[in-house]
C-alpha cells in the first residue's frame, strides 16, 4: 500500500514518559565514546557521578516511541527506512538525572518521487515532568526509500548549512570502539541491523553499523570539546544530516568552522575517507 500521507501528516505519540538515573546518563556517555581515556578529567563529569553532567545529545534518546513508524496503517515499508537528519534545541540543559514527558508530532512529509523515497519530518519537545518546563526540542527526519510517489507535496525542504570551502577552524579526531553498537543499543534501540551480522549482510552492509543516534553523539562530543570546553550549558542548538554509515571500531575526524555562535561541522570516516554527517550546524553562547 502507498504511503498513507493523511493518517501520517496528523499523527501525534502524546504522553510519552521516560525516568532515568545517573547510571543511563553515564551509559549514554560511554556509549558515545566518553572515557576513552579513563584518566582525561574533561570527560569525567560525563561517566563519574561525582558532579554528573548528561551530554546535550543525550536528549536524542529521551522518551522517544521506539517503532512508532511500523504501525501497518501508515503505507511504510519496513526495514526501507533510515535516519536522514537530526536536530536538538536546548531550552535548558539536559538534567543529569530526571522524569521527563514528551509529546511527538509530524511537521512536514515530502514526496520526494517513486524512485527517490518520502520526508517524514517529526519534532518531540521534552519536559520535566514536576515543573512542566521545557527543556528541549527533539527533529527528526525519516526518510523512507521506498516509499515515495504517493502524490504528496515536493516540499518544502530545510536548506543544509553550507560547508565552507577553507580550511576549518578545528579539527577534532574520536575513535569508536568495536563493541560500540553493542553498548549504544542498550539506550533503547535494539534493532539487530546494529548488533547482528546476518541482518546487516542481509540490508547490504559487511557487518553490523553503528546507530546513526550514535554516529550523531561522537560529532556532538567533538564539538562540545572543542569548542565549548566540554561545558554543555554553551551549546543551544546542534543538527546534522547522515551521508553514510559507520562501522565500530572507526576513527572519526569532525572538521569545524566558526561564526561568531555558529560552528559548521562534518565528520568523516578517517579509515574509509567517507563522509558520514555532513551540513551540521551548532549554535553556542559566549
Amino acid at each position: 500500500m502507498p504511503l498513507n500521507y493523511d493518517l501520517l501528516i496528523n499523527t501525534r505519540v502524546d504522553g510519552l514518559e521516560h525516568r532515568y538515573a545517573d547510571r543511563d546518563t553515564m551509559l549514554y556517555a560511554l556509549s558515545v565514546g566518553l572515557g576513552h581515556d579513563p584518566t582525561d578529567e574533561r570527560e569525567l563529569p560525563f561517566v563519574y557521578e561525582k558532579e554528573l553532567k548528561a551530554l546535550p545529545s543525550m536528549a536524542t534518546i529521551l522518551a522517544y516511541p521506539w517503532g512508532w513508524l511500523y504501525r501497518p496503517d501508515t503505507g511504510i515499508t519496513r526495514g526501507k527506512h533510515v535516519l536522514g537528519a537530526q536536530g536538538v534545541r536546548l531550552h535548558k540543559p539536559v538534567p543529569a538525572t530526571g522524569h521527563v514527558t514528551a509529546n511527538l508530532r509530524v511537521t512536514n512529509i515530502v514526496d520526494k518521487g517513486a524512485d527517490k523515497g518520502a520526508l517524514i519530518y517529526t519534532e518531540r519537545d521534552i519536559r520535566d515532568a514536576s515543573s512542566g518546563d521545557l527543556l528541549c526540542t527533539v527533529s527528526t527526519t525519516m526518510f523512507c526509500r521506498a516509499d515515495g510517489g504517493f502524490g504528496g507535496p515536493a516540499g518544502p525542504v530545510p536548506r543544509p548549512a553550507a560547508i565552507p570551502e577553507r580550511q576549518p577552524d578545528h579539527v577534532c579526531d574520536l575513535p569508536t570502539v568495536p563493541q560500540a553498537a553493542l553498548l549504544y543499543r542498550l539506550n533503547g534501540d535494539r534493532n539487530p541491523l546494529h548488533v547482528d551480522p546476518a541482518m546487516a549482510k542481509k540490508a547490504g552492509f559487511k557487518a553490523p553499523i553503528l546507530h546513526g543516534l550514535c554516529t550523531f553523539g561522537v560529532g556532538a562530543h567533538a564539538v562540545l570539546r572543542a569548542c565549548c570546553g566540554y561545558e554543555p550549558s554553551r551549546m543551544r542548538a546542534i543538527e546534522a544530516r547522515f551521508s553514510a554509515p559507520v562501522y565500530p571500531g572507526e576513527t572519526l575526524r569532525t572538521e569545524m568552522w566558526l561564526n561568531g555562535p555558529q560552528v559548521v561541522f562534518r565528520s568523516s570516516s578517517i579509515e574509509r575517507n567517507v563522509v558520514v554527517l555532513n551540513n551540521g550546524s551548532a549554535t553556542l553562547t559566549a
